[in-house]
């Protein structure tokens, strides 16, 4: 099979039905061999019943539809377990990403040798809620990330080489760093292209902008952590709890050589527990040893912790 198409949606019932007869036009003008992989993330309205119905018509469609609300994480990983196409395409189900750009996307990645290619909504039809905080985090992204060169990394259009999302893990929010998952598995070879952003044709966005910056600020930093130092927590757990078990006991040390020094000069002092600086001292020490020992235990979680995706499926389309 040419291409997977994975769309994740969240009430959008309305577009369904234009979307894939967009698909499917795009995909036979150009020759491709193709699956449609709908992802059901907890629907309210008729959306399941639509991609119900375009099966019974089309055994290209294929779908997941989850018990509840998971979010675009949870949507795209069991997505990109299901498929089998050698380039995975992603795109939202709100139609303002184009079908249109799938065969550029897919000779990108064939023949140009991109793992990745992501797009990027140059002109953007978005309220100012959601665009500001999208370039404030996407210019936080390329520091953090290195990935100098994409100018969008939530952009939900996006080509894939199979191997990537097969060897990628997406859980939490972090659909919004996928260049930086692939980018940490060793598939670096990143591009982007300049794609058309639709107006929305039916509905509203689901995002709220000040909630996207400042969860996409402590995911980005939570990725950062993690790819970092997921593998070995006690490299930094136990540098900082040793420097401050460090510092506070080199102070406890100072604080009790100053009262034996005026001891044995004959100059009236107060107990060593009358400072406030023994106090602070050994707090430091508590909170060392406390950091440290989370060293050890983020050690032992890394090594015996169990698959983080596990989602209710009530049902699946597929043959």
């Amino acid at each position: 099979m040419d291409i997977s198409v994975v769309i994740p949606l969240y009430n959008e019932d309305e577009s369904l039905v234009e979307l894939y007869e967009w698909i499917d036009r795009v995909m036979k003008v150009n020759g491709f061999s193709y699956e449609v992989i709908f992802v059901n993330d907890g629907s309210t309205d008729k959306s399941w019943d639509v991609v119900l119905a375009l099966r019974a018509d089309h055994p290209e469609v294929k779908g997941i539809k989850f018990r509840r609300n998971y979010g675009k994480s949870a949507a795209l990983f069991c997505g990109f377990e299901k498929a089998g196409g050698d380039v995975v395409i992603t795109m939202d189900a709100d139609l303002q990403d184009s079908p249109d750009e799938i065969p550029e996307l897919y000779r990108m990645i064939t023949q140009e040798g991109y793992d990745l290619v992501s797009g990027f909504k140059k002109k953007r039809y978005d309220p100012l809620s959601k665009t500001l905080p999208t370039k404030l985090f996407n210019a936080t992204a390329r520091k953090v990330s290195g990935i100098k060169n994409l100018h969008d990394f939530n952009c939900g259009l996006k080509a894939y080489r199979k191997e990537v999302v097969k060897n990628i893990e997406v859980y939490g929010e972090m659909h919004r760093y996928i260049p930086y998952l692939a980018k940490n598995a060793g598939f670096e070879k990143i591009g982007e292209k300049v794609v058309q952003h639709q107006r929305r044709k039916f509905g509203h966005t689901k995002f709220g902008g000040l909630n996207r910056f400042f969860n996409g600020y402590l995911d980005l930093m939570s990725l950062w952590f993690i790819s970092n130092f997921g593998r070995k927590p006690m490299h930094v757990f136990g540098f900082l709890g040793s420097l401050m078990f460090f510092i506070g006991f080199v102070a406890i040390v100072i604080v009790g050589a100053g009262k034996l020094y005026a001891l044995a000069c004959g100059i009236p002092a107060r107990l060593v527990t009358d400072s406030p600086y023994f106090y602070l001292a050994l707090t430091t020490m508590v909170l060392g040893t406390q950091l440290f020992l989370a060293g050890f235990i983020g050690e032992l979680i890394s090594r015996n912790a169990n698959s983080r995706n596990s989602y209710q499926i009530e049902e699946q389309l597929f043959d």
